[in-house]
């Protein structure tokens, strides 16, 4: 279900109490703050809260459109923290934000108690990376804030989750997993037109799964729902170029083209300005006699 020659892409509108998140118009990009020691690509870089503040006023500069906050490595292998640390690290982080951008902060948690509290401070959109897998009262906090809540697809979780990873076929079981997320999230009451889903790459996959999520991406479209892709710097594109984690921007960049071309709504990365011209020049070519609007 490739998008039309002329570039149509089906359009949402997401309620965020900063104002209506309209998605589809062009690719939004969200910047990645990982307020962490042990990220993959960041990880310690910005700990400090005033130069994660700083940072992500920086990307929002420099054309995000949304800045997502996170506080607990999601890296393969790393080990989980205490609900206590990971508020810790967010809470100062978004609060700081907050009162200073226009767009709005996602928060990248897969703790209820974290993103009840970031809402509370400033957050407007959740990022759940485990597909309301990991924490039930996930789905309760969506629906009573009316936030947007991104569904992400993860086979096992950060510590299990590269250990022989297998699929008979990798879209069609990505696909189901985020279908029934959907309706695990709506019997709690979450609108189900304020969920965006996430194919999940790197979160359970071999390098070849990878490739084929970002071939076939625009299958999800069958899910009816705003589609977010995270390939930044990812450990797949270090396997096809030979490229160390500081060397894989051409890669990425290959990466988003591709998903938008595939049909992605929304990018998640660490290079904003690149990807942001990316972006822009393949919506620009799906769409030729709009591209000034």
């Amino acid at each position: 279900m490739m998008p039309s020659p002329n570039g149509a892409r089906k359009r949402f509108e997401l309620r965020c109490r900063g104002g209506d998140l309209q998605v589809g118009e062009r690719t939004l990009v969200m910047g990645v703050l990982n307020c962490t020691p042990d990220s993959f690509s960041d990880g310690g870089r910005f700990l400090q809260p005033a130069e994660a503040i700083e940072h992500g006023l920086l990307m929002a500069e420099q054309g995000a459109d949304i800045i997502d906050v996170g506080g607990e490595s999601s890296r393969p292998g790393a080990d989980a923290i205490s609900p206590d640390e990971e508020l810790r690290r967010v809470i100062p982080i978004i609060a700081g934000l907050a009162t200073r951008l226009e767009i709005p902060i996602s928060v990248d948690t897969s703790k209820a108690q974290v993103a009840e509290q970031a809402i509370e401070v400033g957050a407007q959109i959740i990022n759940d990376i485990s597909g309301l897998g990991f924490d039930p009262q996930m789905p309760s906090v969506a629906a009573r804030f009316d936030t947007p809540l991104i569904i992400m697809h993860i086979k096992g979780n950060p510590r299990t989750m590269q250990q022989a990873p297998h699929y008979t076929d990798v879209i069609g079981e990505i696909i189901a997993s985020l279908r029934a997320g959907l309706e695990r999230a709506e019997q709690h009451g979450v609108d189900p037109h304020q969920v965006i889903v996430d194919p999940g790459i790197g979160f359970g996959k071999r390098v070849e799964d990878n490739l084929s999520i970002l071939n076939r991406l625009d299958e999800l479209a069958v899910l009816e729902r705003p589609i977010l892709i995270g390939t930044s710097r990812k450990s797949f594109i270090g396997a096809v170029l030979d490229q160390a984690i500081d060397q894989r921007m051409i890669g990425t960049l290959a990466t988003v083209a591709v998903s938008v071309l595939r049909g992605a709504h929304i990018v998640r990365v660490h290079d904003v300005p690149a990807v942001r011209e990316t972006a822009a020049m393949v919506d620009a070519i799906l769409n030729p006699e709009g591209w000034a609007a």
